[in-house]
C-alpha cells in the first residue's frame, strides 16, 4: 500500500507576491513571477455539454516561483530582470509538457533549470548589446520550481532562498557575491561580511561578466514554508524576525505585507520583493 503524503491541490496552496520601491528610490528594479504550470489540453471536438471539467484533466504538473533583482540603474535593471523572468518561464512552461510524458529524474530537472537560467543570461546580454543605453544591465535570479515530491532551487547572484520548518529558518541559497566568495576562502571574517563594501558586488549574475548557476534540490513537505526575498528585505530585517513572521504566520498574503512593512521600518533603503508559500491540507 502507498502511504506517501498526496501532493497539495491547488486550492490547499497558500502562496503571495509583492515588491516596492522602498522609501528611498523612485524606481523599483524587481520583479517577481508566480506561475502554476499544467497540462492544457486542446479540444477539438466533444459530445459533452459546455462547462463540463474532467477530473484530472487539467492537472498541476508544477508550481513556479521567481524573484529577479535588476543591477545597473534604473531602465537597465529593470529591463534585465524582466527579461530574465520572461525567459524562464517561456522555457520551463514548453518543457513542461515533456514532464507530463516522461519520467523526468533528478538530473534532468537540474539541466532544464540551468538551461533557463542560461538562455535568460544570453538574452539580457544580447538585448544589452543591441542598445547601447542598455549596456551594463544585469539580474540575479532566484527559481523556485515545486515538482512533488521535491523542489528546486536555482540561484543566481544575491536574491534568497530561506526555508521554514519545525521552527527552524533555514538559508538554503548561497549568496553569490565577492565578500562571501572571500568569506569561503577564509580571507575574510565572517562577522565583517555585512560591513564589507564587497557584500552589494555580485560575482555571478544573468548579463554580467560572469553566470554561475546553482540547482539544489529539496525534498517537499507539507510542513515546509518558503521564502524568496530581494535583499532589500534581508538588509534591513534580521532573521531572527523573519523566523517570528513565517512562526506566527495566519496566511501567505500577511506575511509579506508584515514583512514588508518590516523593511520599510528598518529604512526601506532598497526594493524590496518577497514570495511566501505554503501547503495548507483541506481534505483528508
Amino acid at each position: 500500500m502507498d502511504t506517501a503524503p498526496r501532493k497539495p491541490r491547488d486550492d490547499e496552496i497558500d502562496v503571495h507576491g509583492l515588491t516596492h520601491p522602498g522609501k528611498v528610490r523612485s524606481d523599483n528594479q524587481d520583479q517577481f513571477l508566480l506561475a502554476s504550470l499544467h497540462r492544457t489540453p486542446q479540444i477539438h471536438a466533444t459530445s459533452l455539454p459546455g462547462g463540463v471539467e474532467l477530473e484530472g484533466i487539467n492537472q498541476r504538473i508544477a508550481f513556479l516561483a521567481m524573484i529577479a533583482d535588476g543591477v545597473g540603474g534604473r531602465a537597465r535593471g529593470e529591463e534585465a530582470s524582466r527579461l530574465a523572468l520572461e525567459e524562464s518561464t517561456i522555457y520551463l512552461s514548453q518543457s513542461a509538457r515533456c514532464w507530463y510524458q516522461y519520467d523526468t529524474n533528478e538530473e534532468e530537472f537540474i539541466d532544464l533549470l540551468q538551461k533557463a537560467a542560461t538562455r535568460s543570461h544570453q538574452r539580457v546580454l544580447d538585448r544589452a548589446l543591441s542598445d547601447q543605453a542598455l549596456s551594463g544591465m544585469a539580474t540575479t535570479l532566484t527559481i523556485w520550481l515545486g515538482v512533488w515530491p521535491w523542489s528546486y532551487l536555482l540561484q543566481v547572484g544575491d536574491s534568497r532562498y530561506y526555508l521554514y520548518r519545525d521552527g527552524t529558518l533555514t538559508q538554503v541559497s548561497r549568496d553569490q557575491t565577492m565578500a562571501q566568495d572571500l568569506v569561503d576562502r577564509g580571507v575574510l571574517a565572517r562577522s565583517a561580511l555585512e560591513r564589507s563594501p564587497l557584500s552589494n558586488v555580485l560575482s555571478s549574475a544573468i548579463g554580467g561578466a560572469s553566470t554561475a548557476p546553482v540547482v539544489t534540490r529539496i525534498a517537499a513537505d507539507w510542513d515546509n514554508i518558503h521564502l524568496l526575498c530581494s535583499d532589500g528585505l534581508t538588509r534591513h530585517v534580521p532573521d531572527q524576525q523573519i523566523t517570528e513572521r513565517l512562526r506566527t504566520m495566519t496566511s501567505s498574503r500577511e506575511c509579506c505585507e508584515l514583512l514588508l512593512q518590516d523593511a520599510l521600518d528598518g529604512g526601506g533603503s532598497d526594493n524590496i520583493t518577497v514570495i511566501v508559500g505554503r501547503s495548507v491540507r483541506k481534505y483528508d
